[in-house]
């Protein structure tokens, strides 16, 4: 296991990343003084976003149907806890966005290669009224997995 993104398991199997960043910011502001330097507040934390990336190769990894299930996460709009598979907490995160591509297909029209980038942003852990529930996940996990 690599990482859990609330119930979902980012490992081998599923979608491995090759590659994590995060960036932070903090938010000052600053007062403009005559002959002197601006005058410099911290306002608290600012974003805090983290960009997996990886490839699928279905045939010996995860696929398309692992993507989904990702997809469906983030159609909810919910917080999800990150921790990494060190037992690092990151925080609860919500999804921005995912990019996806795909090449070298079957005849039927499945990809051989499938190349991925999830974007995540961190809510204040205070925020418990954003976060995901196991009965929608697992419903639709579940949903997808029989269609």
């Amino acid at each position: 296991m690599m990482m859990v993104y609330g119930m979902f398991v980012f490992s081998l199997t599923t979608a491995a990343y090759q590659s994590l960043q995060r960036q932070t910011q903090w938010r000052q502001s600053s007062l403009s003084r005559i002959g002197k330097r601006p005058a410099i507040q911290f306002l608290g934390p600012g974003s805090d976003t983290i960009t997996l990336s990886g490839e699928l190769y279905p045939e010996f990894t995860g696929g398309q149907m692992n993507l989904d299930q990702l997809r469906a996460m983030g159609e909810q709009g919910a917080a999800w806890p990150l921790i990494e598979g060190t037992g690092r907490m990151y925080g609860l995160y919500t999804i921005d966005s995912m990019d996806e591509g795909s090449d070298r297909h079957f005849r039927d029209g499945a990809a051989q290669h499938i190349t991925f980038s999830l974007s995540l942003s961190r809510i204040d852990d205070d925020r418990r009224e954003l976060l995901g529930t196991l009965s929608e996940t697992a419903i639709r996990a579940a949903t997808q997995a029989l269609a």
